[in-house]
């Protein structure tokens, strides 16, 4: 395939969502407090919800804190009680929200963006701006077949609408049919070649095994973003190319990857988890966990709350570990069934359990990451031979992850393809020696039996 910049896009066929750390749905974030107090609270709230709809008091529910996304909400809001016929100010209000919820790692903000395409879709059913934002919405609930209807609505009205294309792309990706959301991330890329597209194909050619493809195609979304009053898509696409080497087992050159995403974006959660991994890497347990710790705090995302318990626990942090893992236990229930399902099957813990996270979760999500979660929970229950089924399933793309080939390599010794699951399992070594603490101390043991 093609792009419109010089770059061989897809070297098999071949970026989920940059807003993709979503979780599950929570109340509505209708907070109230505000910087500056009001003489009458009471009629001031009344004055504010005089003649609105209930999506529009929404939309322009208050906010509590001082950052820089709660600044342009509050911008974005003054406009919209200014001038409510303009559609355009609801949505720059939405988008501001949807950045609030992913930065904040608070799903009940995308319940006010979505307030937002509602009440232009009230005036305009066939609004493309409105439907754009709604599909977003519905891709970071997990409503990924509703996303692909909404941004396939857009797509058939307007051919032209990239950012249409981009969410059908990752509709497509999390349902696990990654021959169309290669499409769609191409006709994305021809229509608009920035950072969103450029970050989409590189995770895709990624997928596919295409390493050389997607450094070159992660370098051009990383060129394409440079501006400094938004400056967390370019901080993304940064801590996006460092895994790239991570996964490679390149940890100095990821390190040096995540410093750059720092610099571009201070604490910026995802490259402060990457900066952990790294010290994991070398062996210095303690500064992994501050590390952790520090984008746990902002961003309380499950997977992180494991890693914060495994640099712990490396470090002789027992407490805190249990502290940690008990965090995991918690949230991945209400939130993200799938990570705990890994974590379960990494511990070898309630494989029943384990595979009924990964079932659950496999309804609204067929990716490969998902059909892994499924292989190694079979595995962990003894149910081999439909292992090996998924494990193939989850490993057709030729995937880079050392993760995914050390359990394709655990679950074909244990399917009697001993000679086979030997290498397989040495070559996530050789890729990756420190893809996950606890695998890699299982994957040595199993190259030291007999």
């Amino acid at each position: 395939m093609r792009t419109t910049a010089t770059v061989a896009l897809f070297s098999l066929a071949a970026l989920a969502s940059l807003a993709v750390a979503c979780q599950a749905k929570t109340t509505p974030s209708t907070t109230t407090t505000s910087a500056a107090p009001v003489a009458d609270p009471a009629a001031k709230k009344a004055e504010e919800g005089a003649g609105l709809s209930p999506k529009a008091k929404l939309a322009l529910a208050r906010v509590t804190g001082a950052s820089e996304v709660d600044k342009k909400i509050e911008l974005a809001q003054g406009a919209a009680r200014k001038n409510p016929a303009n559609a355009d100010l609801w949505i720059v209000l939405g988008r501001a929200w949807v950045r609030k919820a992913r930065e904040s790692n608070d799903p009940g903000f995308y319940l006010n963006a979505d307030a937002c395409a509602d009440v232009v879709l009230q005036e305009d059913p066939g609004s493309t701006v409105a439907l754009d934002l709604k599909s977003l919405v519905q891709l970071n609930d997990h409503r990924f077949e509703d996303a692909k209807k909404t941004a396939e609505r857009v797509v058939a009205s307007r051919p032209d609408d990239a950012m249409a294309h981009g969410s059908l792309s990752d509709a497509l990706l999390e349902m696990g049919l990654y021959e169309d959301a290669t499409a769609h991330a191409q006709a994305m890329i021809d229509l608009k070649p920035n950072l969103p597209s450029y970050s989409r194909a590189s995770h895709l050619q990624w997928l596919h095994g295409d390493v050389a493809g997607a450094k070159q195609t992660v370098r051009l979304a990383i060129d394409a973003g440079r501006d400094r009053k938004d400056p967390e898509p370019r901080a993304w696409v940064l801590t996006q190319a460092a895994m790239i080497f991570w996964h490679e087992g390149d940890f100095d050159g990821a390190d040096a990857g995540f410093d750059v995403a720092l610099q571009w974006l201070g604490e910026f959660p995802p490259a402060l988890v990457g900066k952990g991994r790294v010290a994991m890497a070398k062996g210095e347990s303690k500064r992994a966990a501050e590390y952790f710790q520090r984008a746990h705090t902002q961003s309380p995302l499950v997977e992180t709350a494991w890693l914060l318990g495994d640099a712990r626990a490396a470090a002789g942090d027992d407490k805190g570990a249990a502290e940690a893992y008990a965090k995991v236990r918690a949230e991945g229930r209400r939130t993200d069934p799938r990570t705990l399902s890994l974590f379960l099957s990494a511990r070898g813990e309630d494989a029943e359990l384990a595979l009924s996270l990964a079932d659950e979760e496999y309804k609204v999500r067929k990716d490969i990451l998902t059909e892994d979660a499924r292989a190694w929970a079979l595995y962990r229950g003894g149910k081999i031979a439909e292992a090996k089924r998924s494990i193939e399933r989850a490993r057709r793309l030729g995937t880079p992850d050392a993760r995914l080939m050390f359990h394709e390599g655990a679950i074909k010794i244990a399917a009697g393809d001993k000679a086979a699951g030997r290498r397989l399992v040495e070559k996530a070594l050789a890729t990756n020696a420190a893809f996950d603490a606890r695998g890699v101390e299982e994957a040595k043991k199993l190259l030291e039996a007999k």
